[in-house]
């Protein structure tokens, strides 16, 4: 179903400081599906997404996007106003021990992508374990609540927990 092709997307992530519309551009695989793509990773930005899920962009409105199929993956982000490399020296060791992956790195954001069935409980307690020791940093879901609110949960996962 997955075609070898990679290509590069732009999905809106919300505004800046001045009001001004953010773009995020997505590492995809482009599906033989038309307007299906694969993400490659979790997105450091835009909300309700992770690391292969599975979306469409209508041609016709290419800044909305809709989840075709959930990969079962959380997508958790984090951000530190200081210099994030010795966060990321220390989290991601921890993140791969549970078979997590680092998906985006910038000076300011790490974008991780673990999967549900790890546990909301282990995930939430390995970062916020990691922000203890980094009170300037924070962290962040990136596709467990509805943009929305902010708090609504999605509830994808219902049909992974505990799955073989």
């Amino acid at each position: 179903m997955k075609q070898e092709q990679q290509a590069l997307i732009q999905l809106p992530a919300g505004q800046d400081s001045e009001g001004q519309r953010v773009l995020e551009k997505l590492d995809v695989y482009v599906m033989e599906e038309a307007g299906h793509y694969e993400l490659e990773k979790s997105p450091l930005l835009v909300r309700g997404l992770a690391k292969g899920d599975i979306i469409y962009i209508d041609p016709q409105q290419a800044d909305k996007f809709i989840v075709v199929k959930h990969s079962g993956n959380l997508a958790v982000r984090v951000f530190r106003k200081a210099d994030i490399e010795v966060l990321e020296n220390s989290l991601t060791p921890q993140i791969e021990m549970s078979d997590g992956t680092l998906d985006i790195k910038t000076d300011r954001g790490l974008s991780y992508s673990l999967h549900v069935n790890l546990g909301f409980a282990t995930v939430e307690a390995l970062f916020d374990n990691a922000m203890a020791a980094y009170p300037d940093s924070v962290w962040y879901y990136g596709n467990v609540y509805d943009s929305a609110d902010g708090i609504t949960p999605l509830n994808w996962w219902d049909s992974f927990i505990n799955q073989v």
